[in-house]
């Protein structure tokens, strides 16, 4: 088995119902867990909070498509209306839930979802408990409902998800490079995704292959763009 087939065999993989594999790793399996059991939760919602890059949105995104839910958003809301939303499904999603949205618009979705025995999933960079909330039946539905953390991902993961999408796209990378971009790259999942398609698109331009040195080079012009 090679190197890099072996650090993405490592972590699980899952396929998503959105079209994306994704990899179950330390930082994101208790996550992974929580939504493996819906909708058997114990409340109607559940909060994935996390830091900006760790893989909140695209959890959020296999979630949608598993619950065929509507992803609300402050924009849909003034749009079209709560009761709109409520009418056209049972189980919602809210991305940064602690960023745009009227506490009242929150509370009056969980309420809606919770008495047609809907689902809502809400991700946030902070946890509910500390959110300060100035509605007090938000703030004590969401402190009440189930909360779990993604953490940013670490070396191992960061490895195994840049040698999975080099793979993904027929490159062949050593170890040695992806654990040099790994090492240096800012945390975040979708940091992956730029340096995977600016080490593509470098290789070609400049008719390399993806070795250490195109890392090097390319996390050079990253750093000081």
């Amino acid at each position: 088995m090679s190197e890099i087939r072996q650090q993405v065999f490592d972590f699980a993989v899952r396929a998503s119902l959105g079209g994306e594999d994704y990899l179950v790793g330390p930082s994101n399996r208790d996550a992974v867990a929580w939504l493996d059991k819906w909708p058997d939760w114990p409340g109607p919602a559940l909060t994935i909070h996390g830091p900006a890059g760790c893989g909140k949105s695209h959890i959020a995104n296999v979630q949608l498509a598993r619950c065929a839910g509507v992803l609300v958003t402050p924009a849909l809301l003034k749009e079209g209306g709560l009761l709109d939303i409520l009418e056209r499904a049972s189980h919602c999603v809210v991305d940064d839930a602690d960023a745009g949205f009227e506490e009242e618009d929150l509370l009056h979705l969980y309420n809606g979802l919770a008495a047609a025995g809907g689902t809502l999933l809400l991700t946030a960079k902070m946890s509910p408990a500390r959110w300060n909330s100035g509605l007090k039946d938000l703030d004590s539905r969401l402190k009440a409902a189930a909360s779990v953390e993604i953490r940013q991902p670490d070396d191992d993961l960061l490895k195994a998800v840049l040698a999975k999408q080099f793979s993904d796209r027929q490159l062949l990378v050593d170890q040695d490079a992806i654990s040099y971009a790994a090492k240096r790259m800012e945390r975040s999942l979708a940091e992956v995704r730029s340096i995977v398609d600016g080490a593509d698109k470098l290789s070609l331009v400049e008719g390399r292959k993806v070795t250490m040195p195109l890392i090097r080079d390319l996390l050079a012009v990253t750093s000081t763009g």
